[in-house]
């Protein structure tokens, strides 16, 4: 009866894990979008209400566009185009 069990829930584990999901694509690879430290109104839509960067999980970039990214918004900063933090 417990082999039975533990069976049943291995196979819905097994199912759930095959079940495939599509990914985003990255909208800087695209082609949509280009990074540029000049055009504050994109890197804003990567930078969250209080002024911190959004993790590449949460902006969906992939991790080479996230560091050029996140460079782009350190000049943009240094620039004033963008601020620090959230007033």
């Amino acid at each position: 009866m417990r082999n039975e069990r533990k069976d049943a829930r291995n196979k819905d584990k097994i199912l759930w894990k095959r079940a495939s999901y599509k990914k985003k694509a990255c909208p800087f690879e695209c082609g949509v979008l280009k990074i540029d430290y000049k055009d504050p109104r994109t890197l804003q839509k990567f930078v969250s209400e209080r002024g911190k960067m959004m993790p590449c999980r949460v902006s969906v970039v992939s991790a080479r566009k996230q560091r050029a990214l996140a460079l782009a918004i350190k000049r943009a900063r240094y620039l004033a185009l963008l601020p620090y933090v959230a007033s």
